[in-house]
């Protein structure tokens, strides 16, 4: 059996941390569905402004659209929207068996709102009831950074039906407080009278942790920060979903807010390429991963054993690290404040692209 199948078998699920027109246009999507096992697809701001900077596939939707009358500032984020919403709505429908094959579980995409807004509780809310409505897809996450601001944004977008996918969560408390916001919006849903299967990811970022503490700790302890997180993150998990405050609300129909193992490519080239995906393989997670890692995994990946629920050696790896004089607790601040802030940069490089694209579009009419 190839790997990963065998990853799909053991209970996790295999999304691809990618979408471009071409990658739905052309039918690799489709047959990373057929071939490689492939559940579900994640968005960022940086995948799309790669995708929209370096290909001609979106120009004649932007004409189009620019037809409708010329964007100013504003509304370039308006068009970047749309065009986005055109991408993933494909690649929800592709995804559309799965979702029903497997009861809304799986068989979803997600888009971002702007991370302009990562601090800003209340349009951070609107604008995901908006994307959530204006994209006509039950099977679309929005998803919403797991910051102080996010965490009231998530609770109350999950009450209001919207379903979520926490982005920007760098440890085991992080995500603890967004899936307590989850639960949250969920109990408000029961006590209301409301269904309260109301679907939600919580998406935990593994390699930027290595990024962060290479060269500065001990050979024995590179590459190994990334994993111990995870683990960390998963025992709380596992410890959540045994909680009694967990089981009263699956009992009144919720679901588990699935744990997401995010940014999973192996960012040094001396490790090994499948490193994440070997350590971090679980049942009832998801494991969204770069296009290369997906390839390399299902050409070379083999499968170790399943992280265990007690989060393992996870505990003793981060003392290590601490006693190396990595502050873990100020770290994942730090990262959460970094990656925000990347997603910034990404964005405002991608309205200045689609900008720049539609005055040469509209120059060339």
């Amino acid at each position: 059996m190839d790997p990963t199948r065998q990853l799909h078998d053991l209970g996790q699920s295999l999304w691809l941390d990618n979408i471009t027109r071409d990658l739905v246009a052309s039918g690799t999507l489709k047959r990373y569905i057929d071939e490689y096992s492939v559940t579900g697809l994640t968005s960022n701001p940086t995948i799309f402004h790669q995708a929209i900077k370096g290909s001609s596939a979106y120009d004649a939707s932007i004409r189009a659209k620019l037809a409708q009358g010329k964007p100013d500032g504003k509304s370039v984020e308006a068009l970047f929207l749309e065009l986005a919403q055109e991408d993933l709505r494909q690649a929800a429908d592709l995804f559309k068996p799965i979702h029903e094959r497997t009861a809304g579980v799986d068989g979803w995409v997600s888009l971002e709102v702007s991370p302009l807004l990562a601090y800003d509780t209340k349009t951070t809310l609107a604008q995901a009831r908006e994307l959530h409505a204006r994209a006509g897809r039950r099977n679309l996450f929005i998803k919403i950074p797991g910051t102080k601001e996010g965490v009231p944004a998530i609770e109350e977008a999950i009450f209001s039906g919207v379903p979520i996918n926490v982005t920007l969560l760098f440890s085991a408390e992080q995500y603890l407080a967004s899936a307590e916001a989850y639960l949250r919006g969920i109990e408000r849903r029961i006590a209301a009278g409301l269904p309260a299967d109301v679907a939600s990811v919580a998406s935990i970022f593994v390699s930027r942790w290595d990024v962060a503490v290479a060269g500065n700790v001990p050979p024995a302890l590179t590459n190994r920060l990334g994993v111990a997180v995870g683990q960390r993150a998963y025992k709380t998990y596992c410890e959540l979903l045994a909680s009694p405050r967990q089981q009263r609300a699956m009992n009144a129909g919720a679901r588990p807010q699935r744990l997401l193992l995010a940014s999973t490519g192996t960012k040094d080239p001396n490790a090994s390429d499948i490193l994440y995906i070997k350590a971090l393989a679980a049942p009832l997670t998801v494991n969204t991963m770069p296009e290369n890692t997906l390839k390399a995994f299902a050409d070379h990946g083999e499968l170790g054993p399943a992280m265990p629920a007690d989060g393992g050696d996870s505990e003793a790896v981060l003392s290590e690290f601490e006693r190396a004089g990595i502050d873990v607790g100020a770290l994942a601040a730090q990262l959460q404040q970094e990656g925000a802030a990347a997603f910034v940069k990404s964005w405002n490089e991608l309205l200045a692209v689609i900008a720049s694209k539609s005055a040469a579009l509209e120059a060339v009419k």
